[in-house]
């Protein structure tokens, strides 16, 4: 979906048919009080063309999170009142002050109802507690068992795990833990959720406004502190020594610290020596990849919640859902996003696929074309994971810290395109096919005895093949 800034004038658009505080109200009444207030008025209506409608809201993230989550919904109760509408598109405008002074008030008084601690200045905007993601909408299997139970243990008897260092792959759980964490927490503690970028953020900010009283008042008097995605917190010494204090003046005072990353802490980037051992005297879980079972498990699930929620009943064969669980295996988020277009399928020509259907609807994920991947692209995502340069990955130096990210993006590119070996070679400053061949068989090797390997190319391979492509 593109964002168009369009035309008031433009030819295509015509006088409104909809009504849109009717569709809110449908909104509202279908997904729900909560869904409603806490996404869904967030949305305002701008223009009706042809064959779609143009919405806006205040941010990247509203519009994400509403896409991902609600947008097939929103898109049936607006063809429900006008069935030449088959797409809604937005676009990115800026809250005016009167909206910015009603959310800064709301915030407040939710902030303070709910126990969780935000900094009510206007530049500090700190992550919500997500109410969905409970322990009661997380699915248990093998892989992710003894990471539940240790959340569980947690929320019951904080400081029994202190810190507790949840790992695994991009859509393990990781996230749906701390917030099913918080939720619980919240209700007798003060509880801070963020993620590590969001603190690197706050700090700078806190420095360049000389506020940094407040930011230690507020980040070393809470009860409970969750962060995400740890592996962020690179480079800048100065932030590190901040956290590091932090981290100690929190477990002095008998707060609970959980954590979640893509990797082991020893297998950290850039972060200091003293903070991953740290991280190392709690307890380190590692979240597996979903075997089959989980999977199928998943997709159940997910197929019930829908048919809780919609006046339609989603139908989708036991072979179907058996086939996705077996074919789609990288991880939860790709999964439920597979689960996803078969749905919209079914809605849109009202029929349940078959296999052949299926495999036709999942092509790009079950079969990646190598023409929508360039190296280009997979240098790209590569450096921007192992925190190096182009210039860097492309010269002619063998650091160690240069060596295996470029081995990774030989054989990325090695496994995603259809370039002959001479050919990677010259796309990675004119390297001889025998380099290529080294850096492909020293990766395959590593991923068989080394998971982290795994984790870090998997991480990699869903940034070039999806994120890119599901950019609004």
């Amino acid at each position: 979906m593109n964002n168009k800034i369009l035309n008031p004038n433009n030819s295509e658009t015509f006088s409104n048919k909809i009504d849109w505080k009717v569709i809110q109200e449908e909104m509202k009444k279908k997904l729900g009080s909560d869904i409603y207030d806490s996404w869904l008025k967030k949305m305002f209506f701008e223009e009706e063309h042809l064959n779609y409608i143009l919405l806006s809201v205040s941010t990247r993230f509203i519009r994400d999170w509403i896409t991902s989550r609600y947008l097939d919904q929103i898109l049936q109760i607006v063809k429900s009142h006008n069935k030449e509408i088959v797409r809604i598109e937005f676009i990115i405008k800026e809250k005016n002050n009167v909206e910015e002074k009603l959310n800064s008030y709301e915030t407040k008084n939710v902030s303070s109802n709910n126990n969780v601690s935000f900094i009510h200045d206007s530049y500090l905007k700190y992550n919500r507690i997500d109410p969905l993601k409970s322990f009661e909408k997380f699915i248990v299997g093998s892989s992710n068992k003894l990471a539940f139970e240790a959340s569980k243990k947690v929320s019951r008897e904080t400081g029994f795990y202190n810190p507790l260092y949840l790992y695994g792959g991009v859509g393990m759980g990781k996230t749906h833990l701390l917030n099913a964490i918080g939720l619980e927490l919240k209700k007798t503690f003060k509880v801070m959720l963020i993620s590590a970028e969001r603190f690197m953020y706050q700090f700078v900010r806190s420095i360049k406004s000389n506020e940094m009283f407040k930011f230690k008042e507020y980040f070393r008097n809470t009860d409970v502190l969750l962060i995400d995605d740890i592996q962020f917190m690179t480079g800048k010494e100065a932030m590190q020594e901040e956290f590091f204090h932090t981290f100690n003046a929190l477990l002095d005072r008998g707060s609970q610290i959980i954590i979640s990353a893509d990797r082991a802490p020893n297998r950290l980037l850039r972060i200091q020596e003293r903070i991953k051992s740290r991280f190392s005297g709690g307890l380190v879980i590692d979240i597996q990849k979903p075997d089959q079972e989980l999977r199928y498990k998943i997709i159940k699930k997910r197929i019930e919640d829908l048919n809780l929620n919609q006046v339609n009943d989603c139908k989708i064969n036991e072979d179907v859902q058996k086939y996705i669980s077996s074919e789609v295996k990288s991880n939860v988020r790709e999964l439920l996003g597979s689960l996803n277009r078969i749905i919209s399928f079914t809605r849109i020509y009202n029929k349940t696929p078959g296999i052949a259907e299926t495999k036709i609807i999942l092509k790009d994920i079950l079969n990646h074309s190598a023409n929508q991947v360039t190296v280009e692209a997979i240098q790209s995502a590569s450096c921007k994971y192992f925190k190096i340069n182009k210039n860097e990955m492309l010269s002619s130096r063998r650091s160690r810290y240069l060596v295996r990210p470029r081995q990774v993006a030989i054989y990325l590119t090695k496994m995603l395109t259809s370039k002959s070996l001479p050919e990677i070679g010259r796309d990675f400053a004119n390297r001889d096919h025998t380099t290529v061949i080294h850096s492909v068989k020293t990766i395959e090797k590593l991923k068989e005895k080394d998971s982290d390997i795994s984790i870090s190319i998997d991480n990699i391979k869903n940034e070039v093949l999806y994120k890119q492509n599901n950019e609004i």
